[in-house]
C-alpha cells in the first residue's frame, strides 16, 4: 500500500493562501500581509514568506519595494501562455506513457468517475480538483521524473481553477472529454499524443 503523502509546512501555507485568492478571499491589487498569515495559521513568518516567494515564481503574486505583496491582477492572456506548454509537456506524456495506459487505465478511471458526479452535481471545486488528478497521473504515467515535475511547476491546479472561476472557462462535459481520452489510450490511437494536446489547447480561456 502507497504511503499517504505529508505535506510541508510550506506546502499547507502555499495551498491556504491559494484557495483565499482562488476563493476571493484576497481580491486582485489587494496587500497580502505575511505577519497576519503566520498569526492566524499559528506559524513563523520563515514558511510563509518561503509560500509567497513560490507564488510569486507561478506569477499569482508579485512583490514590490514598500509596497509589500499583492495579488496579481490575472488575465486571460496570461493564463492563454501557460496552456501550448502544458498542452507539449501533456502531448509527450501521452506519446511515453501509451503503452502503460492501453494495458491499465486504472489511475484514470477513479477521477473519470468523479468528473461524472461533479458534472451532475456542478461542483466546480471538485471539477477542478479530478480534471488536474486526472491530468497529473497521465503525466506521471509517463515514467519521466522531470517531466512530472516540470508539468507541476506550472501551478496547473492554480491557473486551472482561475480559468474556470475567475474567467468562467466551462466545457460541455469535463467527464466526457476525459472519458473520451481514456478510450483514445485503450484502443491505442496512434494520435494520442495530439488528441491530448488538442484536449489541452481547447480548454484555455478566450479573450
Amino acid at each position: 500500500m502507497t504511503p499517504p503523502v505529508v505535506q510541508s509546512l510550506r506546502e499547507q501555507i502555499r495551498e491556504h493562501i491559494v484557495e483565499g485568492i482562488v476563493s476571493g478571499r484576497w481580491k486582485p491589487g489587494e496587500r497580502i500581509v505575511e505577519r497576519r498569515i503566520a498569526v492566524e495559521l499559528a506559524v513563523s513568518q520563515t514558511p510563509v514568506r518561503e509560500a509567497l516567494r513560490e507564488l510569486e515564481t507561478l506569477r499569482l503574486i508579485e512583490s514590490a519595494p514598500n509596497k509589500g505583496v499583492r495579488v496579481r491582477n490575472v488575465t486571460a492572456a496570461d493564463l492563454e501562455e501557460i496552456y501550448p506548454v502544458r498542452a507539449g509537456l501533456e502531448q509527450i506524456a501521452a506519446e511515453l506513457a501509451a503503452e502503460r495506459l492501453a494495458a491499465d487505465v486504472s489511475a484514470l478511471e477513479p477521477e473519470v468517475a468523479a468528473l461524472y458526479l461533479a458534472d451532475r452535481t456542478a461542483d466546480a471545486e471538485a471539477q477542478v480538483r479530478h480534471t488536474v488528478a486526472f491530468h497529473r497521473e497521465l503525466v506521471r504515467a509517463s515514467g519521466n521524473s522531470v517531466l512530472l515535475h516540470t508539468w507541476e511547476s506550472l501551478g496547473i491546479e492554480v491557473f486551472t481553477a482561475l480559468s474556470i472561476r475567475w474567467l468562467g472557462t466551462v466545457q460541455q462535459s469535463y467527464a466526457e472529454e476525459h472519458q473520451a481520452l481514456v478510450e483514445a489510450f485503450r484502443r491505442r490511437d496512434p494520435r494520442i499524443g495530439a488528441l491530448v494536446k488538442e484536449h489541452v489547447l481547447g480548454c484555455a480561456p478566450r479573450p
